[in-house]
């Protein structure tokens, strides 16, 4: 039998947990910020920053949901907890299609060019990503549409396109903060710690994915 390489398994644990709370805690905030500063409804701008980092929070929550270390519904069935999952995800890719939206029309009304920025070419991608991501995640909810792969192996495959996705979603956010836009209003060290944000939740994202089911796999092979 395999001993586990884990020295200490408590301590990692709960290092998992506080840097769970610290996703959750750093994404809400973040999210208020960023409604503060857009003054929603002041212009029709407003509502794409607003809604974008709506989209952000959501997914977040939509794979942390998941996550055995951070979770908010641990006490949940894993049924619910996969239905929670859904519900958030798809709140985000709302969001972020009328947040995508709003900007597309609000260049065709100042007759400004489409994707002309990194932020917007990587925004676009990000949200095809995420539609993408969404049908494939109906393969799991439906396992008889595909049957080319087994049930564990499609899981796996979407648990990294969505990390992928997620880390996507996280530089397009960082890109918008270099906008002009966000450097006229977020300046100094508020700049410096919004920056940080998506740097913070990527990092806790990409280690209890990989801990919830790359490392998983990996060990039972």
């Amino acid at each position: 039998m395999a001993q586990s390489s884990d020295p200490d398994p408590r301590l990692h644990r709960t290092l998992r947990l506080i840097s769970g709370a610290a996703a959750h805690l750093t994404a809400f905030t973040f999210t208020i910020y960023i409604a503060c500063v857009s003054q929603l409804g002041a212009s029709l701008f407003s509502w794409h920053p607003v809604l974008m980092s709506l989209a952000f929070f959501f997914m977040t929550e939509a794979i942390l949901v998941l996550s055995p270390d951070s979770s908010l519904l641990r006490s949940f069935s894993r049924k619910a907890r996969v239905r929670a999952h859904w519900a958030l995800q798809l709140l985000s890719t709302l969001c972020a299609i009328l947040g995508l939206s709003i900007i597309y029309y609000n260049k065709v009304v100042h007759e400004k060019p489409h994707f002309s920025t990194w932020h917007g070419l990587l925004g676009l991608l990000t949200v095809l990503w995420a539609l993408v991501q969404n049908a494939s995640g109906v393969t799991l909810l439906y396992p008889k549409l595909v049957q080319r792969w087994t049930l564990s192996t499609r899981k796996l495959y979407h648990a990294t396109s969505g990390l992928l996705g997620y880390l996507l979603a996280c530089t397009s956010l960082f890109l918008g903060m270099c906008s002009l836009w966000f450097s006229a209003h977020v300046t100094g060290a508020s700049w410096y710690i919004c920056a940080l944000c998506p740097l913070l939740t990527g990092l806790v994202v990409m280690n209890q994915v990989s801990n919830a089911y790359l490392y998983r796999k990996r060990s039972q092979s």
